[in-house]
């Protein structure tokens, strides 16, 4: 049976988007489920774009006749040895394979791409450009991208300033900090970058940061960082990544637009509604 011409050509693109080659040897990125059902609620062209599936984006991508999902974190990480309804996350593939709706992943290779979040980051900071760099590449891959970034800025600037732009541009009302007790000035004259969870990206530095950005890292890792000099700016792990989202579905809109595949007159990339972080600020 040969894959919907939604599904190939949603899959083309993100492959131009996030080169799949990017990815980490430790992730499972491109088409994770295909689904062979045809749904008669389902809008044949209609693509939603989300972080995570959840039971409400499932919920939604269903009432919404999605076709497709694009979700930024794969849902299958490693081997399956059955597919059951009693386990949330599989009963919720099962639904949307039931329901006409297939699912594509990036996460990393979406991470590491120029222009992808990571360099989104940077730019939440202020970075220009020149002043970003990746904190590892692969020689095969690097004019494609590479691991996490390095801001650089020159003067330096305050975590005062550093924190109020990240907090209007993440659009979060509190972060978490953990200020270095060897750096009492508190300027920042370089940021490592990593969207999501970047502890074990900042451990292989060669050059100490003056501060890491990232969404989530374990205490004794930020316990670790400030007691060696860096100060530590958690987001929570999805709000270094929604905040993409937008973009990416300007980027998918127009890869798709200039597929030669006819029967995608009228197609739709939307934006889930349901899809958010997981915790609360109480």
């Amino acid at each position: 049976m040969a894959s919907s011409v939604l599904t190939k050509a949603v899959c083309r693109a993100m492959q131009r988007i996030a080169p799949p080659v990017l990815a980490g040897s430790w992730d499972n990125t491109g088409l994770i489920l295909e689904s062979a059902s045809k749904n008669a609620h389902t809008a044949a062209n209609r693509v939603l774009i989300t972080i995570d599936i959840t039971s409400a984006v499932c919920d939604e991508a269903i009432s919404r006749g999605v076709s497709m999902i694009v979700s930024y974190h794969t849902p299958i990480f490693s081997g399956v040895k059955s597919l059951t309804l009693a386990t949330t996350l599989q009963a919720t593939l099962l639904r949307c394979a039931a329901s006409g709706i297939s699912v594509y992943s990036p996460h990393s290779a979406l991470d590491g791409v120029f222009g992808g979040i990571n360099d989104w980051l940077a730019q939440c900071i202020g970075a220009e450009p020149p002043m970003v760099t990746c904190l590892d590449t692969d020689p095969a891959t690097q004019a494609l991208g590479g691991d996490g970034r390095r801001v650089t800025f020159d003067p330096p600037i305050s975590m005062e300033v550093l924190e109020g732009r990240i907090k209007q541009n993440l659009s979060l009302s509190q972060i978490q900090v953990g200020y270095s007790p060897v750096r009492p000035d508190r300027l920042v004259s370089m940021v490592a970058i990593c969207a999501g969870s970047g502890a074990s990206m900042f451990s292989g530095l060669g050059t100490k940061a003056d501060v890491y950005f990232t969404g989530e890292m374990q205490h004794h890792e930020v316990l670790a960082a400030v007691a060696a000099g860096t100060h530590v700016i958690l987001c929570g792990h999805t709000n270094t990544e929604r905040g993409y989202l937008p973009t990416l579905a300007t980027k998918l809109r127009s890869e798709l637009e200039a597929t030669p595949d006819s029967e995608l007159d009228g197609f739709e990339v939307i934006i889930s509604e349901e899809d958010k972080h997981p915790l609360e600020f109480v």
